[in-house]
C-alpha cells in the first residue's frame, strides 16, 4: 500500500537545518544504510505518514515484542524452520541478524520509494539462492508463495498486536486498515494473496494452524533472544521479559500446542513494565521516522 499523501507546499517551502544522519533505533548504530530518509521531499515512500504502519512502527517495544512473536509462528513451519535456521546467521550472529531485520523494516517503511525498493530486490535476490528439503523430506523454497506470504503475514501481525497490546489500543477498523496498507509491500516482496483485512488474517492462521508444529530450534531460538539484546546491559536485562510478551501474544492454543516455555510471574512483570517504556519510548520516535515526517513536510505526531 502507498499512500499518495504531498506535503503541504507552505510548509515544503519553509528552509529547515541540513537533516542529520538518522539516529537508528537503539542497537543499530554499527549498520550504515546509506539511505538519505529526508529526501526527495514528497515521496511518501510505500506507506506514507497517514498510514497505521508509520505510527506502529515507530515504536521499539512494538517492533521487539512482535518481531519475535513472528519469528516463533515461522520456525513452526518446517519449511520455513529449515530455510531460515539453515541459510541465515542467526545461529552464529544473532544480534547482526535482529540488527538487519530491524533496519530493513526501518527502510520499507519510512524510507523513500527508491531505497525501499531497493532493499525490497535485494532481499529477493538473497531468496532467490534459498532451497532445499527439510529434515523430514519437504522440499522448499524461499520464494514459495505461501512461505512468503505467511512470513508477511506473521510480521504484520506481530508488529500490529504487539502495538495494540502493550503501546496503544487500536479499533478493528484501523487493525484491517493496517493489514490493508500492507498489502503491496507484501506482493512486491512476493507474497500471493495477501489478506487485507483482520477476518482473512485469522482465515490465515487457520488454513496455517495443521502445519505448525514445535521444535528443538524454537527453543534454541527463544534461548538466544533471551540472552541477546542490540541495547546491550540494559537490554540483556530486558530482554527475558520481551520474550515473555511475545510468546504471551501468541493465540492461547498455540503457546499449548507449540509447547512454549510460559514463565507467568516474568510475564506479569512484562505486562506491567513494556508499556511503561513504550510510552517513553512513543516521545522520541527513531530519527528515521523523524526525517521521514520532514521528507512529507508533516509534523511528528505527538
Amino acid at each position: 500500500m502507498t499512500t499518495l499523501d504531498a506535503p503541504n507546499p507552505a510548509k515544503a517551502g519553509r528552509k529547515s537545518p541540513p537533516p542529520k544522519s538518522p539516529r537508528p533505533l537503539p542497537g543499530m548504530a554499527g549498520l550504515n544504510t546509506g539511505v538519505d530518509y529526508s529526501l526527495p521531499l514528497g515521496d511518501p515512500g510505500m506507506f506514507g505518514p497517514d498510514s497505521l504502519a508509520w505510527r506502529v512502527h515507530a515504536n521499539p517495544i512494538a517492533l521487539a515484542v512482535g518481531g519475535i512473536a513472528a519469528v516463533i509462528l515461522e520456525l513452526a513451519e518446517p519449511r520455513v524452520r529449515s530455510g531460515v535456521w539453515d541459510h541465515s546467521i542467526f545461529k552464529t550472529d544473532p544480534l547482526t541478524r535482529m540488527q538487519r531485520t530491524g533496519q530493513a523494516t526501518l527502510i520499507t517503511t519510512y524510507g523513500p520509494t527508491k531505497a525501499a525498493q531497493a532493499r525490497i530486490d535485494m532481499v529477493t535476490r538473497m531468496h532467490q539462492r534459498i532451497s532445499g528439503v527439510t529434515p523430514e523430506g519437504q522440499a522448499y523454497t524461499a520464494l514459495d508463495p505461501e512461505l512468503m506470504t505467511w512470513v508477511h503475514i506473521t510480521a504484520g501481525w506481530g508488529f500490529m498486536n504487539a502495538y495494540h497490546r502493550h503501546v496503544a489500543p487500536l479499533s478493528r477498523a484501523e487493525q484491517d486498515r493496517y493489514y490493508a496498507e500492507g498489502g503491496a509491500i507484501g506482493r512486491a516482496f512476493g507474497a500471493v494473496d495477501v489478506p487485507g483485512s483482520v477476518a482473512e488474517v485469522d482465515a490465515w492462521f487457520a488454513r496455517m494452524r495443521p502445519k505448525l508444529v514445535p521444535h528443538p530450534i524454537i527453543d534454541e531460538f527463544l534461548g538466544i533472544v533471551s540472552t541477546t539484546s542490540p541495547i546491550g546491559l540494559v537490554g540483556r536485562v530486558l530482554q527475558p521479559l520481551v520474550v515473555q510478551a511475545s510468546i504471551a501474544l501468541l493465540p492461547g492454543d498455540l503457546q499449548t500446542s507449540l509447547k512454549l516455555p510460559v514463565k507467568r510471574g516474568r510475564l506479569a512483570v512484562a505486562n506491567a513494565s513494556l508499556p511503561l517504556l513504550a510510552r517513553v519510548a512513543a516521545k522520541s520516535p527513531p530519527e528515521e521516522a523523524r526525517q521521514a515526517y520532514a521528507r512529507m513536510g508533516r509534523a511528528v505526531p505527538e
